[in-house]
């Protein structure tokens, strides 16, 4: 199942802009590696999960992922061939706004080259390019 929202406050939002790196979200928190991607994009639902899938697929349940992202942005898109007017379309989907330097995955509790491949199948899912970080220990 895909992941959206239990309930938001109001059911369509505006298109919005995406400008400027990303200041929250833009360190490894919780793993040891990261997914850190180099692009602003929307994520939608079905993309995280494609990832999701594809790194627990071949870490065989093993160690522990972390999906920093939520896709909680409406993205409403009009029929084909419909005339214009007539209101706002739908909702289409849900997306996660992301920009340059926002942490997308974690993995934690598996050895570095089994991370850095778990990693590598989750980037090619995603629709910008991606780079893997590592976690910085604070002295």
């Amino acid at each position: 199942m895909a992941m959206m929202p239990k309930r938001v406050k109001y059911r369509k939002q505006m298109r919005g802009r995406m400008k400027g790196n990303a200041t929250r979200g833009n360190y490894v928190a919780f793993g040891e590696f990261g997914l850190q991607c180099l692009d602003s994009a929307w994520l939608s639902a079905r993309q995280i999960e494609a990832g999701r899938v594809a790194a627990t697929h071949f870490l065989r349940r093993q160690g522990k992922i972390y999906i920093r992202v939520f896709p909680d942005k409406p993205i409403s898109k009009k029929p084909l061939e419909t005339r214009m007017g007539k209101g706002k379309a739908d909702t289409e989907y849900w997306a996660a706004v992301v920009k340059p330097g926002t942490i997308l995955f974690e993995i934690a509790g598996v050895p570095e080259n089994l991370a850095k491949e778990a990693l590598a199948r989750i980037a090619h899912k995603m629709p910008f390019k991606c780079r893997l970080v590592t976690r910085r220990h604070t002295v």
